[in-house]
């Protein structure tokens, strides 16, 4: 028997539904949102987040406008208890915005969750267990009515347990850990039992929670599955029908809107869609699918270059460029007619019109993007040619949002004289655009101060004129501690978009390149500087974008 033999697979069993009606639907607005980044996602990472990436994620879904946020496995966790115990006693947690904690159906960790909890305005508790056929037989050896008695006295603790402390508004979600590899039937079995102990109303409904926990299907069976649940569910007006998609099949987008089209009011995913196996639910991309059908998502995403940043550096998992609406490269054209038609029709696209531009679903402007072409040096080469001579002839090994940049300086150029250019040229060019010192700043000193979780930097810049500018700056690492003080002193508004560093030989003679791309007062500007070590680099080239400024 071959390795590759697809005949040890059944095909997944498919409702026999004939009167599914979600074909007809259309999505008309956006869903009630639950952030999972800081549990399902966290618990997905290589290395779990520290307490400032926790802290730094939080921040993030908080500005970004979601209410609902999951914030870890308190029972299960120290860190995560601890996470919750700060975010309660430190009043990190808007009016607006509730707090939810994943529990099992267990006597003990219902009991630690409502502990970790203690104090919260108003709280969801999640509670769940597996009910999907493999888990009953092979994981807890049980029947049927051995998995209802779990949620049903599961449900029952949660109940008890909140009504030891009225001074929290509590909410309540269930989950049946792998509904859609469950009957549906049974489903709506055990989810019945749980209703019949929490008794939801119309005023104060419950949550149901549908995981895809591992997707198996094509989403138009769980779309299926959804409407038939909603169908025959008790108390259907007293219960919110959440979806918890994974991305198995590399559908969980698709599953989660067929899922909404078919009556579900909720939505649980993570931003960029970091979780177990192939991820969760991206939210970002079920939330701009819905913008570029002219829906309001309800979250604020129009800084992309921040949503990447803080979520690659706290998962310590790299965007991928091609990433839907967000990767770095989704709205360049490679293509010289995609070119072509672009720019025609940028030309033409009226301010009070509907967006209607070849290839770009959106205006990238929306996300604090702009369009980019890959700009060729002349006919026969591209920005490749330009990172490749910068690479062997200067030891300059450009970000690809660098080459970019750097493409455009040397095309311009190539157009203005008409000529081919030289790699001289591309280098003086490179230096003119990206590594300017002949005017503003330059760094004299600096030194940088650890302290806990954050780090200072004190600096002595001295302009052109040799007057000498002293800053000084705090932040998650010496970076940011040198924007912050940069901004204070110079009374101007500075983030960091991208970074990237790397070494230029090796040993005594070795040196560093510190390549940044910033935003000052809402213009982007990059910078690139060589210098003896990866620090003054960086804090060079983050001199040389202001230095641009001040031309």
């Amino acid at each position: 028997m071959s390795q590759f033999d697809h005949t040890k697979y059944a095909p997944f069993p498919v409702i026999n539904k004939t009167d599914r009606r979600w074909p007809s639907q259309t999505i008309q607005q956006a869903p009630l949102w639950c952030a999972v980044d800081l549990r399902d996602g966290n618990q997905a990472l290589i290395e779990p987040m520290n307490v400032a990436q926790k802290q730094r994620m939080w921040a993030l879904l908080v500005k970004l406008g979601f209410k609902e946020i999951e914030i870890g496995f308190p029972s299960a966790s120290q860190p995560d208890f601890d996470f919750c115990r700060w975010l309660i006693e430190e009043n990190q947690i808007p009016d607006d915005v509730t707090i939810q904690a994943l529990t099992q159906a267990r006597s003990g960790l219902i009991a630690r969750t409502y502990e970790a909890l203690k104090g919260a305005k108003q709280a969801i508790v999640h509670v769940y267990n597996s009910t999907s056929p493999v888990q009953r037989k092979k994981v807890f050896n049980l029947d049927k009515a051995g998995i209802i008695d779990i949620a049903r006295n599961g449900a029952q603790l949660v109940l008890d347990h909140a009504n030891k402390h009225p001074e929290t508004k509590w909410f309540f979600e269930y989950s049946p850990e792998s509904f859609s590899s469950t009957e549906i039937d049974f489903s709506i079995e055990v989810c019945n039992a749980v209703i019949d102990v929490w008794q939801p109303t119309p005023e104060h409904k419950a949550i149901f929670n549908l995981p895809a926990t591992v997707e198996c299907a094509t989403p138009n069976v769980f779309a299926d599955q959804i409407e038939t649940f909603c169908d025959q569910i008790n108390a259907r007006e007293s219960i919110i029908v959440s979806l918890h998609t994974h991305n198995d099949r590399g559908c969980g987008v698709a599953a989660a809107e067929l899922g909404l089209m078919a009556g579900a009011d909720r939505i649980e995913g993570t931003l960029m869609g970091n979780g177990e196996r192939t991820g969760n639910m991206d939210i970002v991309t079920m939330a701009m699918n819905l913008y570029s059908q002219g829906i309001d998502p309800g979250l604020d995403l129009s800084n992309a270059d921040e949503i990447v940043r803080i979520v690659s550096e706290c998962t310590q998992i790299a965007a991928h460029p091609r990433h839907p609406w967000l990767g770095e490269l989704v709205y360049t054209a490679f293509s010289g007619s995609h070119q072509d038609a672009i720019r025609k029709c940028l030309a033409q696209q009226p301010e009070d019109e509907p967006w209607d531009v070849a290839y770009l679903p959106i205006d990238p402007r929306d996300l604090g993007r702009d369009y980019q072409s890959v700009i060729r040096v002349n006919s026969q080469s591209g920005k490749g040619g330009v990172a490749y001579i910068l690479e062997n002839d200067y030891g300059l090994q450009l970000p690809r949002w660098l080459q970019i940049e750097a493409s455009q300086k040397v095309q311009a150029h190539a157009e203005q004289k008409s000529i081919e250019v030289s790699p001289e040229t591309i280098w003086e060019i490179v230096q003119k655009s990206f590594m300017t010192t002949e005017q503003g700043y330059s760094l004299s000193s600096y030194n940088v101060q650890r302290n806990g979780e954050h780090e200072g930097v004190n600096a002595t810049l001295t302009k052109q004129d040799m007057e000498e500018v002293h800053i000084s700056g705090k932040g998650d690492g010496a970076l940011s501690a040198f924007c912050q003080g940069l901004e204070q002193a110079l009374k101007i508004q500075l983030e960091i978009i991208n970074y990237d560093q790397h070494a230029i030989g090796s040993g005594t003679d070795a040196s560093a390149v510190g390549y940044v791309q910033v935003k000052i007062n809402n213009d982007r500007y990059c910078g690139i500087s060589k210098d003896k070590d990866i620090i003054s680099a960086n804090l060079n080239a983050i001199l040389a974008c202001v230095n641009q400024m001040e031309k």
